[in-house]
């Protein structure tokens, strides 16, 4: 088994190792990666680490992936694509800069969700939501059923570059900017899941009614929520 070094975040390696085993034809264009139970084997690394380094590679160009089946290698273009650099999101600072981000881009996506949304993607939405309260009725943190819900509505926007988009930086920053904030606020998990699920529905209940500025209101509320409670951990660790 080969062994990631922890020089830098296990994920930044895992991506530069993989980046270049795609540039040396290791993994040749068109090729299926090892599953993430190989590369969990090969690399002695988490599942959590596998996906988010699969979503670094593709938002860099270089795999697609198909649900179910894998990620594929694609034809490599000489301009690399959009990147965060995962080693920074280490620091509390960072996250806040990528929640900066996230408000941005999610924003408008739910205002184009509240236009647009067809019967089945709000379905989804609410499908998430349900998994949600499940995984907290659990005692479970909930991250996968949170990063469907935004997906879900990153969909519903009708514009794939919403949805990949999301798909890179969600995935990136969901889990680590929950447990962050769970860990230097105080606040015990099953308040916070509480919260953050009031805040969905009210995010989804604006889709549902198709009102935008509802819709785009809720949405900032959530993730302003969020990178309020980052910042009160920066003046936490700073005191």
């Amino acid at each position: 088994m080969q062994k990631i070094r922890r020089k830098e975040t296990l994920t930044g390696q895992l991506t530069r190792t993989l980046a270049e085993r795609i540039a040396s034809g290791q993994y040749a264009v068109g090729t299926r990666l090892p599953s993430e139970q190989e590369m969990i084997a090969e690399f002695g690394v988490s599942r959590t680490v596998v996906r988010e380094t699969i979503a670094n590679l593709r938002a860099n160009g270089r795999v697609s992936t198909r649900q179910g089946v894998g990620a594929f290698v694609m034809q490599q273009d000489k301009t690399d694509g959009f990147q965060i650099d995962t080693a920074g999101l280490s620091a509390v600072q960072e996250m806040v800069a990528v929640l900066e981000l996230r408000i941005a881009l999610e924003s408008e996506a739910a205002v184009l969700a509240a236009q647009r949304r067809t019967p089945e993607q709000l379905a989804a939405m609410k499908a998430a939501l349900a998994e949600m309260n499940e995984a907290i009725a659990r005692g479970e943190d909930a991250v996968q059923a949170d990063m469907k819900f935004h997906r879900s509505m990153a969909e519903a926007a009708g514009n794939a570059h919403f949805l990949n988009l999301f798909n890179y930086v969600g995935e990136l920053l969901i889990p680590r900017a929950r447990l962050q904030s769970v860990r230097l606020d105080s606040v015990p998990m099953p308040d916070y899941l509480a919260r953050v699920q009031r805040e969905h529905e009210q995010i989804c209940y604006a889709i549902e009614c198709q009102d935008p500025e509802a819709a785009r209101a809720a949405l900032r509320m959530h993730l302003s929520e969020s990178k309020a409670r980052l910042q009160r951990s920066i003046a936490q660790l700073s005191a």
